[in-house]
């Protein structure tokens, strides 16, 4: 082809070394459903100007809800939010021993894990870079522990690799860098990039490698000292007498490269994965717990089912249900709206809106994911396997199972996440009912874990397409629904607005939700300034 070459500079031989663990594809996927979009928070909201007295009608009280209510309020609205729950938070939800929960169809789950054990349903962790989830976390006092979203002494699993055995990830790790840094040597060696890159920078090269891979003195990946430091001994070395180490053997560079194991090493190179990652101590609704207690008494007013969202020139009228006395229908007016509820929600209500925001409200379909939790009588996965936190992956539909990041060496029973599951995996998972699904996850994980059906003690799992506050799991835009609706769906039409975290370049993730609160309330305030307040 005209102007292009197949050379590439030094500069860039170098800078991609760094991306011989294959961990690309994983990142541009997620950037191409913007996963992986770093935060565009710029500070503490500051709304200038008076509203004289404007009234503010919220529907949902998740992370968009409160956020905008509280910084509302601030700036002297009278703000009063509508919420289906019990309870504040919307997706942001712990589950702990005593929760009951009645998913669509009518199946009810009671939680029985022991006093401190949880599982969150939703959102579990919170990366180094979502300043401004990280910002009201300071703001309001909820305490942060480190999440463990790599451990290299947790699984890596294929049923059709190594007989079905699973592999541990500083393994599949060190043999898969070691393999390939032997193969870049070679080609190093034999002066395929004498044209590209100097000989001094050959040499350089060549010694980054065999620290890189771990390579022996002949520029080979072999059962040495150097490898185990990376892969780990057949026997650690000890005291006295008995403490010789007994090197372990690397795996076929074949056998690597054919178990595709190495897809799941990138696991913590994206920018939403990379430490540091938290998680608020004791469950992740203590951040909506603090929201709701900021706000105060009075302002959510829980189990309220809308059911209509009228407007006019004068302001926005919301129909509602009270869930605890059904068949109720009440009302609640004000002169401005901001619409929280997720659209595969928002749907199914009649909404007195506009065509093109109408429109983008019906063609915006939700992900699927089910989250099912596992209580065991011992945390045979640290007594056993030395697992302290972090991520086994395998292609079972389970996908994976995520290790609690507290509560080390704890003496009793444990919680893990045993299964979260994506895609078609995620409706199969669904159709089933709730104690099947708990079944599943316990036969599958005993695949990786054998300890798995002699320890089992309770589960619970949580489908979003069945939870009926939300139907969905997070807004699944694409790039051809994001040319055509996005746009429409953030204006503001009338005297109604929409927010959360299918309104951000940030789906999925607590900080999407929060950050288009800001934005909207930013660009609501300047119409209420420029229509003179109230009605």
């Amino acid at each position: 082809m005209k102007g292009v070459t197949t050379a590439m500079s030094r500069r860039q031989l170098l800078a991609r070394i760094g991306l011989a663990a294959g961990g690309s594809m994983m990142y541009q996927a997620m950037s191409s459903l913007g996963f992986a979009a770093e935060s565009g928070y710029k500070g503490p909201v500051h709304l200038q100007g008076n509203p004289k007295g404007a009234t503010v009608l919220i529907l949902g009280a998740g992370m968009a809800g409160m956020t905008a209510a509280y910084e509302m309020r601030k700036a002297g609205y009278k703000v009063k939010i509508l919420e289906y729950n019990a309870r504040p938070g919307g997706r942001n939800w712990t589950l702990r021993g005593g929760d009951t929960y009645t998913e669509l169809g009518g199946e009810t789950q009671h939680c029985g894990f022991d006093d401190g054990l949880y599982i969150n349903p939703g959102p579990w962790r919170i990366p180094h870079h979502h300043r401004a989830m990280l910002a009201y976390c300071k703001q309001f006092g909820v305490a942060l522990e480190s999440f463990v979203q790599v451990n290299y002494n947790a699984f890596l699993h294929n049923t059709e690799a190594f007989g079905g055995k699973p592999q541990r990830f500083r393994e599949i790790d060190a043999d898969y860098k070691g393999h390939v840094s032997e193969l870049l040597a070679k080609v190093t060696r034999q002066g395929a990039l004498d044209k590209a890159v100097t000989k001094e920078d050959q040499e350089l090269l060549l010694e980054s490698l065999r620290s890189w891979g771990g390579l022996d003195k002949n520029m080979a990946y072999a059962m040495t000292e150097e490898s185990n430091l990376r892969r780990g001994y057949a026997k650690y070395p000890g005291g006295g007498l008995s403490g010789k180490p007994a090197l372990s053997k690397p795996m076929a560079a074949e056998d690597v490269l054919r178990s595709r194991l190495w897809s799941q090493l990138a696991a913590g190179n994206g920018i939403e994965m990379q430490t540091s990652m938290f998680q608020p101590v004791g469950g992740m609704d203590m951040v909506g717990k603090a929201f709701a207690r900021e706000l105060g008494p009075g302002v959510i007013q829980y189990n309220a089912k809308v059911t209509n969202i009228d407007q006019d020139d004068h302001g926005v009228t919301v129909s509602y249900e009270d869930t605890t006395a059904p068949g109720t229908t009440r009302t609640e007016k004000a002169d401005w709206c901001i619409c929280t509820i997720p659209f595969s929600v928002l749907s199914r209500i009649p909404v007195k809106v506009g065509p093109a925001m109408s429109e983008a409200i019906t063609k915006l379909p939700y992900a699927s994911s089910v989250k099912v939790g596992l209580q065991f009588k011992r945390r045979f996965w640290e007594e056993d396997e030395a697992i302290y936190g972090g991520i086994s992956y395998t292609n079972l539909p389970i996908t994976n199972i995520s290790y609690p990041s507290t509560g080390f060496q704890a003496p009793g029973k444990g919680v893990l996440l045993g299964a979260y599951i994506w895609g078609l995996d995620a409706f199969d998972f669904t159709s089933h009912s709730p104690a099947e699904r708990v079944k599943r996850a316990v036969d599958y994980g005993s695949q990786i874990h054998p300890q798995y059906p002699k320890e089992f003690d309770n589960g619970v799992s949580v489908a979003w397409h069945r939870v009926p506050s939300h139907h969905g799991c997070f807004g699944a835009w694409n790039e051809d629904l994001r040319t055509q609706h996005y746009e429409a769906a953030c204006q503001i039409d009338g005297r109604i607005a929409m927010a959360g975290e299918h309104i951000s370049y940030i789906p999925a993730w607590q900080e999407g939700a929060v950050l288009s609160a800001h934005d909207v309330i930013g660009r609501l305030h300047a119409k209420v300034l420029a229509t003179g307040g109230k009605a």
